[in-house]
């Protein structure tokens, strides 16, 4: 690196002219302490007003800006009491009207005072600009626009700071103090091959054009140099996680493919896909070396991931090592567990279910098993990661549905061995952009392929009006045999209205158009027993239509079940449609989801429907669901450390993703001090945090 920031830069707010201890407060509420941090306050978008217009060429609705005296102004009463400003450029007379605070501006402007003002042009009689923008020229100086004259920066967070005036007008005076102050201060942190490759101006000139550009030119690459930063700087601590676990952990070798894996694998009922056979060839590969596995597997649903999941743990056991496998919920865990010992059973494998639910005789003898090595393979919940829970020997560690689970779930998951192979799972599909910036530090592996016979569902999406014909369409197929899910909303903000709304719906069809059928009932809030006795009743086929919360979104396998209709489908998000979707489809048989929408309904609404109506690729969905939502929401910042970038967007940026990161790879191979804190630059304090919360998942 060539410099870092000089502590200068870490001065308070509250010392620079114009903020005071107030306005450095509500500052604060804003994440902008230091002098750094507001050097670092990007705008959120610009008006470009570089162009000086003539009032005499000055049309109604126009935006324009214009230079010129104070010739009168006053407050006038009227209808109205309003403030008026009338300019004169030697051209012509316009007014500037202000309606609220008349008193405030008259104690502004004075007569003969130089002005510039930025507005849309109305006419009344005479041209005039309400409330316009404006710049006291006189004060500052022909050359020195802060508001007109120029590409305009306008900054957010507003609302926040607005109780105490701090508006993009008052930010960027603060900001133009900040860089005539500490400018000189900013130090080029990039390596000067890296700037020439990338054709990257410096930082100094990138952070004065970014607030206040001289021109498009320079905007444009004064934001090309910054949003590369920020990529550059991410992508460098996932290279630095990915080497410095390699170098610092030693992890097992799993050398042994033994007698029973090839067993299991023979026993199944079905043949492997050709994507299954190659994941588990690139995690046994994995497995193999003496440097800890860190793999993400991508499936999309139905696509096979728990068998890869059970032949890798197969692996662990036979080199004498515990296999655990956590899933989010008790529904998923119970449903893995039945799965996983329908198979190993007859391999004389000990399997072993730790929920939390269990009686306490029942837990207490599962736990002993897992301390004293007799459970090779563990499922549960989060139950898994509590006190008390001591395994004699953990090698791998299977995460389901991780994106459910928060760093330090996993990483304390993870700390019940010693270096444990960790592989975790998803069925929700992950953009290429998002991968590389949430687990650019794991390796990847993706099942992209379902197992031969499924048909693809056939996928409508109807308002509320249309539900008497879809019930019947599904009375007629229940009729001839079929199995139907009927989903309704529970969302937590409104979870106890839901549920009883899902109870109240579960009695009115019952009682109503499906009462000469079996009709079930499931939600998260029944016991675990009464859950697993509703599902053991569908799948023996005991029960025809399954009315459910989203209990089932993920992990439930019934074959039978050919038709899916999720009700209220407006308020689901994407991801959680295609899950649920999912749940049908899953034997040869043609299969249907109907999304029943109450209306009126939103435009993002009508795009998730009409997504899900056009196509069942899981990765196309993911794509449509991270333009709509941003990557900030896509997983959820809380749960995985994804830093909200401040001026780079990694849906929009993927070029120069890509380039930051092939950069960053390059300088952590070829730099091993790199890696090392202390040469951090000091100024990216907010990717050190996520360095932390990376260091803390210990996954990578």
């Amino acid at each position: 690196m060539v410099g870092t920031d000089s502590k200068n830069l870490n001065t308070s707010v509250k010392f620079l002219k114009g903020i005071g201890e107030k306005r450095a407060e509500r500052l604060q509420e804003a994440g902008v302490e230091s002098i750094h941090d507001l050097l670092y306050y990007f705008p959120r978008r610009y008006l470009d007003r570089s162009h000086i217009n003539k009032i005499k060429d000055l049309k109604e609705s126009m935006t324009a800006t214009v230079v010129g005296k104070v010739q009168s102004c006053g407050i006038k009463q009227g209808r109205r009491k309003r403030f008026v400003l009338v300019l004169f450029d030697g051209t012509g007379f316009l007014s500037g009207v202000w309606f609220h605070r008349a008193e405030y501006w008259n104690k502004v402007f004075e007569k003969g005072e130089t002005i510039a003002f930025s507005g849309k042009v109305g006419y009344f009689g005479d041209y005039q600009m309400v409330h316009p923008e404006f710049d006291k020229l006189s004060d500052e100086g022909d050359s020195d626009f802060l508001n007109t004259g120029r590409i305009i920066p306008l900054y957010p967070s507003t609302e926040v700071l607005g109780k105490v005036g701090m508006d993009s007008r008052g930010f960027r005076r603060v900001i133009k103090a900040a860089l005539k102050n500490y400018a000189q201060e900013l130090c080029e942190s990039l390596p000067r091959e890296i700037l020439r490759r990338q054709e990257l101006i410096d930082l100094r000139q990138a952070i004065e054009n970014v607030h206040f550009p001289k021109d498009k030119d320079l905007l444009r690459a004064a934001r090309k140099r910054l949003k590369f930063d920020e990529l550059f700087y991410l992508e460098l601590i996932l290279a630095y996680r990915k080497k410095s676990v390699a170098i610092k952990r030693k992890g097992i070798e799993f050398l042994k493919v033994g007698d029973r894996t090839k067993k299991l694998i023979k026993s199944l009922p079905f043949e492997l896909t050709a994507a299954q056979k190659k994941v588990i060839r690139e995690i046994r590969d994995d497995m193999k070396k003496d440097s800890p596995m860190n793999r993400l597997l991508q499936g999309d649903v139905g696509s096979g991931k728990t068998i890869v999941a059970l032949i890798c743990m197969m692996m662990s056991v036979e080199n004498g090592y515990q296999g655990a496998l956590m899933a989010p919920t008790e529904i998923l865990a119970e449903q893995h567990y039945l799965t996983i010992h329908k198979f190993l059973e007859e391999l004389g494998i000990k399997v072993v279910l730790l929920v939390g639910a269990q009686r306490k005789s029942e837990r207490q003898e599962v736990l002993r098993c897992i301390k004293e090595g007799e459970a090779e393979i563990v499922v549960g919940t989060h139950a898994l990661i509590q006190e008390g829970v001591e395994f004699k020997q953990l090698g791998l560690v299977v995460v389901d549905e991780q994106h459910r689970f928060g760093v330090m779930q996993r990483a304390t998951l993870i700390e019940k061995g010693l270096t444990p192979d960790v592989l975790v799972m998803t069925a929700t599909p992950i953009p290429r952009t998002l991968s590389l910036t949430l687990y650019g530090d794991l390796d990847f592996s993706i099942i992209d392929e379902l197992p031969p016979g499924r048909k693809p569902i056939k996928t409508h999406w109807r308002s509320d009006k249309k539900r008497s014909e879809i019930y019947k369409f599904v009375k007629e197929k229940v009729e001839a045999g079929a199995q139907v899910y009927i989903v309704f909303p529970l969302i937590e903000e409104s979870e106890k209205i839901d549920l009883k709304a899902a109870i109240e719906n579960y009695e009115n069809l019952k009682e109503g158009i499906f009462s000469n059928f079996s009709v079930g009932l499931l939600h998260g809030r029944m016991k675990s027993a009464d859950k697993e006795e509703v599902m053991s009743q569908f799948k023996a086929g005991e029960i025809q239509i399954l009315v459910s919360t989203t209990v089932i979104e993920v992990g439930v396998d019934v074959p039978n079940a050919t038709i899916m209709v999720v009700e209220n489908a407006e308020r689901f998000g994407l991801p959680q449609m295609h899950q649920l979707r999912g749940r049908v489809g899953r034997g040869e048989k043609e299969s249907y989801c109907f999304l029943i929408a109450t209306y009126p309904i939103s435009r993002e609404a009508k795009t998730r429907l009409s997504t899900l109506a056009e196509t069942n690729d899981g990765f196309k969905i993911a794509e449509v669901d991270l333009q709509i939502r941003g990557p900030g929401e896509f997983f959820g910042t809380r749960q995985h450390g994804l830093p909200e970038l401040r001026i780079a967007d990694i849906v929009k940026d993927t070029e120069l993703l890509l380039k930051a990161r092939d950069e960053a790879f390059d300088l952590a191979r070829r730099n091993k001090q790199i890696l090392n804190t202390e040469n951090m630059p000091n100024r990216v304090q907010f990717f050190k945090n996520y360095r932390d919360k990376m260091e803390l998942s210990r996954v990578g």
